[in-house]
């Protein structure tokens, strides 16, 4: 019976600032330290086989941060797939070390939703010039896209394929799973999972450094919180 853990990213600097992140590679706040470690105490007792993770340096601080109080003990060691030296170099030649650790894999396709145009800019100063209604479509509704941006449906488009293809493949092998992301690619996995309609969907919000877990057996799944 394994076990699959979605968890979103602790509060990144620009979180903070209340400025439109998107795929700009921010890194956490203090507070996003803070809450990446206590989603670590929540999750230290569930055995992990294998962790999936955005490119997105703020969901890699999360997940290592959240792993330094796993029972297990183990060190997630990031995976260079596909990118030469970087991939051959770093081969671990210690069986034993081999124990030890956690691999990570990183997918574009789990980064968060990108913003178009109002990555960087405040999200106040953007309802003021376009009205909080219009700030809101574009935060929240499910296909209309920011200028230049994506979709809530657009960001399902790349992200539940990959989530079908390499983490219920994982699943299935009985390997209990860690998906450290963001907000909007883990809402659209929770849409696929909990079957939400595209309304349902716009009311669904997963806090930082806090987990959704779910338990896969015979091709079903339970959410268990």
């Amino acid at each position: 019976m394994a076990k699959l853990i979605l968890m979103r990213h602790g509060q990144s600097a620009w979180n903070a600032k209340n400025l439109f992140t998107g795929w700009v590679d921010i890194p956490l706040s203090e507070k996003g330290v803070q809450e990446a470690i206590d989603g670590g105490k929540k999750i230290s007792s569930i055995p992990i086989d294998l962790i999936y993770t955005s490119t997105l340096v703020r969901a890699h601080m999360t997940l290592a941060l959240a792993m330094l109080k796993h029972e297990s003990g183990k060190i997630p060691v990031f995976q260079h797939r596909g990118q030469e030296k970087l991939d051959s170099w770093s081969q671990i030649h210690s069986e034993h070390t081999k124990t030890t650790v956690l691999p990570v894999v990183m997918a574009w396709e789990l980064n968060e939703r990108m913003y178009g145009e109002l990555q960087g800019k405040d999200k106040q100063e953007m309802a003021k010039e376009f009205s909080p209604e219009q700030v809101q479509i574009w935060r929240r509704s499910f296909d209309t896209p920011p200028p230049e941006g994506e979709s809530l449906s657009m960001t399902a488009e790349r992200t539940l394929p990959y989530f079908k293809k390499e983490i219920v493949a994982a699943l299935e092998k009985g390997q209990n799973v860690f998906v450290c992301a963001h907000g909007n690619s883990l809402r659209s996995i929770i849409m696929y999972l909990d079957s939400l309609s595209s309304e349902e969907v716009l009311k669904l919000e997963l806090p930082t450094g806090e987990s959704v877990i779910y338990e896969f057996e015979n091709g079903r799944h339970e959410r268990l919180s």
